[in-house]
């Protein structure tokens, strides 16, 4: 089952142009060119719209969501003012799945998302194993005593994962030895490590 989803995973990736994973990154690096037995094939210009979609698309992937979670997503950031584009970023940014992945607790967003469904990751000493939970700015993250001899959290604190991942980003502060990270503040935009022209994501949901 793993080996399907790791299948399906460097399917999307190549047919989105970008690398959801590690290892799907190292696939592209042999076949930079999308899935399929037209894969090769020159294509056509796409439309506009095509662009936006796609664009939505790599955004979701990139976060592992569901369509009606980034709707949401959307529909809050536009309610908060200035750039919605921002705010969108920043609030799919503030997910525990995806602070989990950023702090190096996981090597992907599926497996972030995982080990908050488990119920490996406590917010300020608490069990919390909804992925989309919204961290607030000074609180805690950080691995329950119990799990914390478990292989994957071990190479984490290892820092086996630096390797294929960026450094934490500049809004955590993680001390990845005790398996803790310390969400600071909300992002910016220059901070946030996905591959988006949000422009063209704020787009395609308001047209």
């Amino acid at each position: 089952m793993a080996n399907a989803r790791a299948r399906r995973t460097v399917r999307l990736s190549r047919a989105l142009g970008l690398a959801l994973t590690p290892k799907a990154e190292k696939y592209m690096e042999r076949r930079p060119y999308g899935p399929g037995q037209h894969g090769r094939a020159r294509k056509k210009q796409d439309s506009d719209y095509a662009v936006r979609l796609r664009e939505k698309q790599r955004l979701r992937a990139q976060y592992g969501i569901r369509e009606v979670q980034m709707l949401n997503a959307f529909k809050e950031a536009k309610r908060l003012g200035g750039q919605t584009g921002d705010n969108l970023l920043a609030l799919l940014e503030s997910r525990l799945d995806a602070l989990v992945l950023r702090a190096g607790f996981a090597r992907t967003i599926q497996q972030a998302r995982q080990l908050v469904v488990h119920r490996h990751i406590l917010v300020n000493g608490q069990r919390v194993d909804r992925p989309s939970f919204k961290v607030q700015p000074g609180q805690l993250i950080h691995v329950h005593e119990k799990s914390e001899k478990m292989v994957p959290f071990q190479m984490a604190a290892a820092g086996e994962h630096a390797t294929v991942l960026p450094a934490a980003p500049a809004y955590l502060d993680v001390k990845l030895e005790a398996l803790q990270a310390t969400y600071l503040r909300a992002p910016e935009r220059a901070e946030i490590p996905v591959t988006c022209e949000e422009n063209l994501v704020v787009e395609y949901y308001a047209r």
